[in-house]
């Protein structure tokens, strides 16, 4: 039975860690804005220059 509460002890501690975690990325996301660092990220994909065909 001892080791039925380890496991138990340890599905709580890492709800625990999981749910900080959690509000960690979502204050991260929302609390420390930097507009013009997501704003260059979101353009990357658009970014890229023409590549000629040269395997015809």
């Amino acid at each position: 039975m001892a080791i039925q509460h380890i496991f138990d002890d340890a599905s709580r501690v890492m709800t625990v860690v999981s749910f900080t975690t959690f509000l960690g990325i979502l204050a991260w996301t929302f609390l420390l804005r930097k507009e013009p660092d997501f704003a260059a990220t979101a353009a990357l994909p658009f970014a890229d220059e023409e590549v000629e065909d040269d395997y015809v």
